[in-house]
């Protein structure tokens, strides 16, 4: 079992304040699989006084000094991939074969984006006689959560890195391996001491003491709707800059001129991926009511041709949820939808068969979802998909829209400029047309409920930068 009970603060790897052990679960074994130490509101303390400390002579640092601290992060992460994604799919049990392809490439990309974005970008810009400036805002407190543990580490500390910015990243107390080897990575790439800080907790005591601490400038917060609520209200007495990116429940709106039964499987692999576990997953399905049976019938093939399995076995499609917490928040929502008559047509409660023990759930499709019922308006985070019938277009849009959140949403048709049309008609943050993935020199983020702010790219840069102005400069 490894022994992860040491923090990371200004450049040492120390022993907290108090030892608070906390054993890591590997959800597809249930056994422990390493400890860490739970930090407290004086590992806080230590953490953000380093950061303050090196704040001004980082922020100094010119364009060029901050591309070679990337570039030597980049160089270390890439001789760790194989390592990284092996950790990820241990703490959090995504299959090794989506840990190997994305998970762990995640946080390659993030940085490698973000020296593209830094070579280019413009600090300062003459407008008239006044120098429009951007400067780094100051010590940063990153809260990142347990699903896609790369993907949310990098896309906060490669910007904080490239504005200048100084930082302290708590993970998630439930998959917090990969965070302990990306401190080990930016130890061994020479990060300036101070510059990047880990303190390993939970929510209630790490992650609101760096939330409310007076000295912290930013948070960048991923993670629940309920937590961010918390982050912001512990944020709002010091008025600190906080950006979110929460909760989801995003609709895939298969219009009536598309292929049905290739973007019902595709839709459906899209919200299996990872297990269900992302805020981006299209959970709510929209078909033409004309054909429901048939979009029932391909989602029930494509959610029973999918592997649950060890995410070490090859050819395993979804492995467990990350936790016994989740997975009994998955179960609660599965019986809901079931109690209030929703059509179960695959899956449904319990392990699937030949599971006796780890948080594995089945693929499972509900259809003829009515699109105020719970599991339409919870995200439920897990493999679990809802199809809703719909009239027409405008009533696609309008059931799309009818949402709390609003980070992502996917609209296929076999017409690009229909698709097109109907993407600018949704309230999200992102848009899908037809299959399109994600892209890195994008930015990521939601509307509504779904958080503010947004990450990846020149947007994510942006975020930890402040715009002065310096009147008469050009005078």
């Amino acid at each position: 079992m490894k022994d992860c009970r040491q923090l990371y603060i200004d450049g040492k790897w120390v022993s907290p304040v108090k030892a608070c052990d906390f054993e890591v679960i590997n959800p597809t074994t249930e056994e422990p699989v390493a400890i860490i130490s739970l930090g407290s509101a004086a590992d806080v303390d230590s953490a953000v006084a380093a950061a303050k400390r090196a704040f001004e002579p980082y922020a100094e640092t010119t364009r060029d000094e901050r591309l070679v601290i990337l570039r030597r992060i980049i160089e270390v992460y890439r001789s760790k991939i194989e390592e990284m994604a092996e950790t990820i799919s241990q703490e959090m049990g995504a299959p090794i074969s989506l840990s190997r392809a994305a998970q762990a490439p995640a946080g390659l990309a993030h940085s490698l984006e973000i020296v593209k974005v830094l070579e280019r970008f413009k600090f300062e810009d003459l407008k008239g006689s006044t120098l429009m400036r951007k400067e780094p805002i100051g010590v940063c407190g990153l809260i990142t959560p347990w699903n896609w543990p790369m993907n949310q580490i990098a896309c906060k500390v490669a910007p904080a890195l490239a504005a200048g910015c100084t930082m302290v990243l708590k993970p998630s107390e439930i998959a917090p391996l990969s965070a302990y080897l990306f401190a080990q990575i930016l130890d061994e790439a020479d990060v300036p001491p101070g510059v990047f800080n880990l303190v390993n907790g939970d929510g209630p005591t790490v992650g609101s003491a760096i939330a409310s601490h007076p000295d912290v400038a930013m948070v960048s917060f991923t993670g629940s709707t309920r937590a961010g609520i918390a982050v912001a209200s512990a944020a709002a007495r010091s008025v600190k800059r906080v950006t979110q990116e929460l909760g989801g429940k995003s609709a895939n709106i298969i219009l009536d001129d598309a292929e049905l039964e290739n973007a019902v499987k595709e839709g459906v692999q899209a919200c299996f991926r990872n297990t269900g576990q992302s805020c981006n997953a299209p959970t709510r399905m929209l078909v033409p009511r004309s054909k429901i049976t048939t979009a029932a019938m391909a989602a029930k093939r494509a959610a029973e041709a999918t592997k649950v399995g060890d995410p070490f076995t090859d050819g395993t499609g979804i492995g467990p949820l990350a936790s016994k917490a989740q997975f009994e928040k998955v179960q609660c929502l599965i019986r809901q939808g079931i109690e209030e008559g929703a059509n179960l047509i695959a899956g449904g409660l319990g392990r699937p068969e030949g599971f006796s023990k780890g948080y594995f759930v089945k693929p499972t499709v509900f259809s003829d979802v009515r699109n105020h019922m719970t599991i339409a308006r919870e995200e439920i985070f897990g493999p679990v998909l809802c199809i809703i019938p719909y009239e027409d277009e405008e009533d696609t849009v309008r059931i799309a829209n009818d949402t709390a959140y609003g980070p992502s949403c996917y609209v296929t048709s076999g017409q690009v400029e229909r698709a097109r049309r109907v993407a600018k008609r949704i309230r999200s943050g992102n848009v899908h047309i037809t299959d399109a993935r994600v892209d890195f020199a994008g930015c990521f983020g939601g509307f509504k409920q779904s958080g503010n702010g947004r990450e990846w790219g020149e947007a994510g840069l942006e975020e930890f930068l402040e715009l002065k102005s310096v009147f008469g400069y050009g005078a």
